[in-house]
């Protein structure tokens, strides 16, 4: 039995990025981050996995988790306790990698630590962990690009592909509004923005996707007008498919290549535009820690230089893979770009 013609394509995109080993790698450096921004309180927290006290066992990890969703209350032993001072009581205790979390301060402690076996990569200049930081940064780095990317994919492609399919007056409207948005400097736009509203990493996210999806409608006004004039399309309307049908079915899935990969290196300006922005300490709360605020740590401490090269190293690597993961997907899905 012949294999279906989605699988025999995806078989082929898949072989013509396999074929260039930078994307894969880069894909690989994607999955990893991911997976670290997944388990980053189990990876670095200053609650224990485990602890054995009085009698009792408890999870404390697994039970934050459920106080955060409101599924449960801290039992009474463990109510606002300090678990590094419960470790003498403990009958048994397991601690995560990194004893840490990203925003306990310890002014009494170690600041500015340089990088040892207490602290991998040292401490800043409230005492807080710089591997913890760096840990639950992934996360929120991550979590900026992919829901920046999101909101700007929706707005773009909606808005191209109708002016794409429609053409005429609608094609008009939308590009004169394509026009207009590209016009609006989004940094002075943030700027504002936090100047007006208390610190929010969601407000720069939503203002971020929203100034961003220019490129993406272009992208795919462009592919709706090359696909809506093939024969398949004119097919799909003869037998009676309503616009919305045709658009959804036939011209957009013909479409989305070039999207994708736009889609890729939005990513990789995201991360990087939400580090910026956290380096300049502009719209991002002073509590949170990113790789920004670590790096923004540096510049009046010039001596502490793990706080700039580890932060720096980070975003270079993670903005790095995903612009090598776009130009893969780029030459996987255009023929005339494919190795072979």
């Amino acid at each position: 039995m012949s294999a279906a013609p989605s699988e025999r394509y995806g078989a082929r995109i898949w072989r013509e990025f396999k074929s260039s080993r930078r994307a894969l790698w880069s894909l690989r450096v994607v999955a990893l981050l991911a997976l670290l921004a997944l388990s980053a309180d189990f990876i670095a927290n200053d609650k224990p996995y485990y602890i054995e006290l009085e009698g009792k066992s408890y999870a404390p990890i697994l039970i934050d988790y459920g106080v955060r969703l409101g599924l449960r209350h801290w039992p009474e032993p463990l109510l606002n306790a300090d678990f590094y001072r419960l470790e003498e009581r403990a009958q048994e205790l397991v601690w995560p990698p990194i004893r840490y979390s990203p925003t306990r301060v310890d002014l009494r402690g170690d600041t500015f630590a340089p990088p040892s076996a207490q602290h991998w990569l040292g401490t800043d200049f409230l005492g807080r962990d710089v591997m913890a930081g760096m840990v639950h940064g992934t996360r929120i780095s991550l979590t900026v690009g992919l829901v920046v990317v999101a909101i700007q994919a929706v707005i773009g492609i909606v808005l191209g592909g109708l002016a794409g399919y429609y053409g005429g007056w609608v094609d008009i409207v939308i590009s004169r509004f394509i026009e207009m948005m590209l016009g609006i400097p989004t940094f002075f736009l943030i700027i504002t923005v936090a100047a007006v509203f208390p610190p929010s990493i969601y407000l720069i996210m939503v203002i971020l996707g929203l100034t961003g999806w220019m490129g993406i409608a272009r992208y795919m006004r462009s592919e709706f007008l090359r696909v809506r004039a093939q024969d398949f399309v004119e097919a799909a309307r003869s037998l009676g498919g309503s616009d919305l049908r045709v658009m959804l079915r036939h011209v957009l899935p013909n479409s989305l290549a070039p999207v994708l990969v736009s889609m890729s290196f939005g990513v990789a300006t995201a991360i990087l535009a939400e580090s910026g922005l956290s380096f300049l300490g502009i719209g991002v709360p002073a509590h949170l820690v990113t790789w920004g605020s670590i790096l923004s740590a540096a510049r009046a401490n010039t001596f502490a230089w793990w706080l700039a090269v580890f932060p720096g190293a980070a975003i270079f690597v993670t903005v790095t893979a995903y612009n090598l993961l776009g130009d893969g997907l780029r030459d996987a899905l255009d023929p005339k770009l494919a190795p072979r």
